[in-house]
């Protein structure tokens, strides 16, 4: 069974300390999508849908030994949102996680490119699958005091997302009834802040506006209800974990969203990683991950 971490640090003492002298990785060269996308399949887990409207509506649970009830890490998948990435290449880490003594919920949901997807779609699949959690627990050994959202890259967007969407206005297109509380979110290069991210001229930067069904000027009371930077302070623990050596989506994500969630809530913590590249943080193979599963684990078993 897995050891219980240290208790947490403070947002100032950690960020502070983050910003300073970024944690010390093993030198290698940054993990590839081509690396990331060839580790073999792990062992199946068990697929249940959480809602019945798409075949891309569900999920993969993974139990560890023993008879629970077990924590749980809802692992999200990023690819820019869009149909071409699925939650294969996630799948490693999630089983990793399982290996460690959590339970793993690892959702699929419609994207870009999928009948359904993209706005309000997309948001909604994610949060139909964390309340699903409710389901599962009836039958399944699952502790649902200690549920903890895992998210990367797009991914990253929609844990933070999912986890302050108590937050949305009356009215909202995201409402989906009483979310399922979390024990807090770790969001790895994490997309937090849409508005800015959809200036970029890169591929990943342009599928955040079709995201959201158009730019700002026309769509800005969506941006501010999907970006998490404007539901900040998400009023969950948030762990935050970003490689310096990141193209797709700029550290500055994580810095700024440290910040403004920092102002409403010290249970902040973001970890700069040197040399550390996008998708080394989804990879158990990368000297990385051991950051990444050290920050699950403190949250599931606090």
């Amino acid at each position: 069974m897995a050891t219980r971490p240290a208790r947490r640090r403070t947002f100032r003492t950690v960020l502070l300390a983050a910003l300073a002298a970024p944690l010390a990785m093993t030198a290698r060269g940054a993990v590839t999508w081509e690396e990331l996308a060839a580790q073999p399949a792990p062992p199946d887990g068990l697929r249940q849908a959480y809602a019945d409207e798409s075949p891309l509506q569900f999920g993969v649970l993974r139990l560890p030994p023993g008879p629970g009830p077990h924590p749980v890490a809802v692992v999200i998948h990023g690819g820019c949102w869009e149909s071409e990435y699925d939650l294969r290449h996630i799948e490693p880490a999630s089983a990793a996680l399982t290996e460690a003594g959590v339970a793993t919920w690892t959702l699929e949901y419609r994207r870009l490119g999928d009948k359904g997807g993209g706005w309000p779609g997309t948001l909604l699949d994610v949060a139909r699958g964390v309340d699903h959690l409710r389901v599962l627990a009836a039958e399944q050994p699952l502790d649902l005091a200690r549920v903890v959202l895992v998210g990367h890259s797009a991914g990253g967007h929609l844990a933070l997302w999912a986890a302050g969407r108590a937050r949305l206005p009356e009215g909202s297109e995201l409402r989906t009834g009483e979310p399922l509380p979390v024990r807090g979110v770790v969001a790895l290069a994490a997309i937090s802040d849409l508005r800015r991210y959809a200036l970029g001229d890169d591929s990943c930067n342009r599928s955040a506006e079709k995201l959201i069904g158009g730019g700002e000027r026309r769509y800005g009371d969506r941006y501010a209800q999907a970006s998490p930077l404007e539901l900040a302070p998400l009023g969950v623990a948030v762990r935050l974990v970003h490689g310096t050596d990141d193209f797709i989506v700029p550290l500055s994500q994580s810095r700024r969203f440290a910040t403004q969630e920092g102002e409403g809530n010290r249970d902040v913590d973001l970890a700069i990683l040197p040399g550390v590249g996008h998708f080394d943080l989804v990879a158990p193979f990368a000297p990385a991950w051991r950051e990444v599963q050290q920050r699950v684990l403190e949250l599931a078993w606090r």
